[in-house]
């Protein structure tokens, strides 16, 4: 190990290299990003000061709208900066610092939709106790539950990461960093990293997808349980479109990263604002104030 250098920074290696292709790829993340900030601000600032949206759904879509600003800020801003950039270089504690946030953003928002799938089948499935089961402090413990599992699906796996060494090559065939993308790069056997972390993103699988499952496939009962079509119809339109979201080297695995930091971050408040009349009336009356 003594003749090993360390290196201290990754090459983040992301799209083309056609300055053509970065300059209109820098061009549209920017927009994208832009609007996802503006998107995700917005839906906070009118769930947090309009009266009429104080119910437990626009609660849970307060954090989500946190949520998907943090996923998105976590590694916009750095890829942007690559793509206008020769050295596309990333610090190895920048990098792990990366990686470490989009589990814990990551992580937190699973629990959340987990959170918010109970929420429409108690709506949905038992209206008349809905208020009596979805109370404010259930819904205040959901939400610190779903942070406390993001944070000890991170734990785990910060100090064995801590631990491992980079001696070369350093270059990261993605525009962000995440821990699978470290490991092949280790010079230290990353063996137990990777075990780790399938482990906990499968532990964190068995928690949430049941209760997803679980939620709608009573909504969808319901639902079908309707007589009329036109109750049908809105019972979906209520439930379904407005409340799920996608489940968050190769190019398969970018366009992945992707959809989960960057699209569906922007996504999620232009679903919930244009589909959504109570936020639309909300929005209208934010702005005459």
């Amino acid at each position: 190990m003594k003749n090993l250098t360390i290196i201290t920074e990754f090459v983040l290696l992301g799209f083309s290299r056609n300055p053509h292709i970065l300059n209109m790829l820098f061009a549209l993340f920017l927009v994208i990003y832009l609007l996802t900030l503006m998107g995700n601000l917005v839906m906070i600032l009118v769930i947090r000061t309009d009266s009429h949206l104080k119910t437990p759904m626009y609660f849970f879509l307060g954090h989500l709208s946190f949520l998907d600003l943090s996923l998105s800020s976590i590694t916009t801003p750095k890829m942007l900066e690559n793509l206008l950039t020769q050295k596309k270089t990333i610090s190895v504690w920048g990098c792990m610092a990366q990686s470490f946030f989009l589990i814990l953003s990551g992580s937190t928002e699973a629990c959340l939709l987990s959170a918010m799938a109970y929420d429409r089948y108690a709506a949905i499935c038992h209206p008349l106790l809905y208020s009596v089961i979805v109370n404010r402090p259930l819904c205040v413990g959901m939400v610190a539950a779903a942070w406390a599992v993001g944070f000890l699906n991170l734990l785990p796996n910060s100090p064995f990461t801590y631990n491992l060494h980079f001696c070369g090559p350093n270059v990261i065939p993605h525009f962000c960093c995440e821990l699978s993308s470290l490991f092949p790069l280790s010079c230290t056997d990353p063996t137990a990293n990777e075990a780790l972390l399938a482990g906990s993103c499968a532990l964190l699988g068995f928690v949430t997808f049941p209760l997803i499952l679980f939620s709608y496939s009573r909504i969808i009962s319901a639902i079908i349980s309707i007589p009329s079509s036109g109750g049908q119809g809105k019972a979906f339109s209520t439930s379904l479109f407005r409340y799920m979201t996608p489940l968050s080297g190769s190019m398969l695995e970018q366009v992945v990263s992707i959809q989960y930091s960057v699209i569906t971050s922007l996504l999620n408040p232009l679903i919930y604002s244009l589909k959504n009349q109570e936020v639309k009336i909300a929005l209208h009356r934010v702005l005459k104030q």
